[in-house]
């Protein structure tokens, strides 16, 4: 006779802001929540050296701390939080259907309600020197590391929208901006193009590439390379923004899951139901526009008032 598997009432995928903030509310109205951290626990904010931005820390804190502040939070409400990566799903489409769920790959459960939570990637370069810098002084968030590099002179690895944004951004707070353009042309928006134009702090600098960053334990400089003549040169900065997109970590939902053409995991109106029902997506996985830990921590609270209701309706 088979071993019965485990039923959960609140599963939550992903152990970020989102997710952690989702499990405080569900244990707060008993729906008993599971927490599996994947492969990063505590999410992109474990590798932020400064977090200044997040409301309730008036003198900051560090991105680890605050994700074992988060999880101490769910823990004393009750929440169940377990080392594991979730590696296969059947989900039911039927309403108070149960989904199935598979942990690193040998551990069956069942779950009422999923929460996704398991955000997004920053893409990088993949250079050593970038990845060995990243949190002293090579960041892939201007909006949260920008104000550390106040009236500095910085760069954008970039070409597109993102870029464009993050480098005007970044002009209002730095003394001077430079952006790398691969090619000889800006992908980003003509109304975002005229703005970087009318920056006055601001330079781009086309058919250019990052081709090392300099320094030991933080930023120095940076030496880039001109993919025409294949002309080396350094700069002397101190930060290093790279602005060439995210990837949400979806693709355990693809196929199942409504999705944008990147990945993103489309979401109903304002709240946080998926396609399918029962199934609840929050934080940056969903969020292609602000990803930032207070909203995907708003977002997450969402998921935990969603999947209240969803079961509530089902009694």
């Amino acid at each position: 006779m088979s071993e019965a598997k485990e039923r959960i009432k609140c599963l939550i995928i992903g152990s970020g802001p989102a997710g952690y903030t989702a499990a405080i509310y569900a244990a707060r109205a008993d729906l008993k929540p599971v927490v599996y951290t994947g492969l990063e626990p505590g999410g992109q904010l474990t590798t932020t050296t400064e977090v200044d931005n997040f409301p309730g820390y008036p003198d900051g804190v560090d991105g680890p701390t605050m994700m074992v502040h988060l999880q101490q939070q769910a823990e004393r409400f009750g929440t169940d939080v377990r080392i594991g990566m979730v590696t296969q799903v059947n989900l039911s489409d039927k309403v108070g259907g149960i989904h199935q769920v598979t942990v690193d790959n040998s551990t069956e459960i069942e779950a009422e309600t999923i929460i996704i939570a398991t955000g997004a990637t920053a893409k990088y370069l993949g250079l050593e020197s970038e990845q060995r810098l990243i949190g002293g002084g090579v960041s892939a968030c201007a909006t949260c590391d920008g104000f550390f590099y106040k009236g500095q002179d910085v760069i954008v690895v970039g070409a597109g929208d993102t870029a464009a944004e993050e480098a005007t951004y970044l002009a209002n707070i730095c003394r001077s901006v430079t952006v790398l353009v691969r090619k000889d042309y800006m992908r980003a928006s003509k109304a975002m193009q005229k703005r970087v134009k009318r920056t006055k702090n601001l330079k781009v600098m086309y058919n250019t590439e990052l081709d090392e960053v300099l320094g030991e334990q933080v930023v120095e400089g940076v030496r880039i390379r001109n993919n025409k003549t294949n002309e080396k040169t350094e700069l002397e900065v101190t930060g290093v923004f790279i602005a060439i997109g995210h990837k949400p970590n979806t693709d355990l939902f693809k196929g199942i899951l409504d999705m944008d053409n990147v990945g993103y995991i489309i979401t109903k109106g304002k709240s946080t139901k998926t396609n399918l029902p029962g199934v609840f997506a929050s934080g940056d996985v969903q969020d292609k526009e602000y990803r930032q830990a207070v909203t995907a921590a708003g977002t997450g609270c969402m998921a935990a008032l969603d999947s209240e209701r969803y079961l509530g309706a089902l009694e």
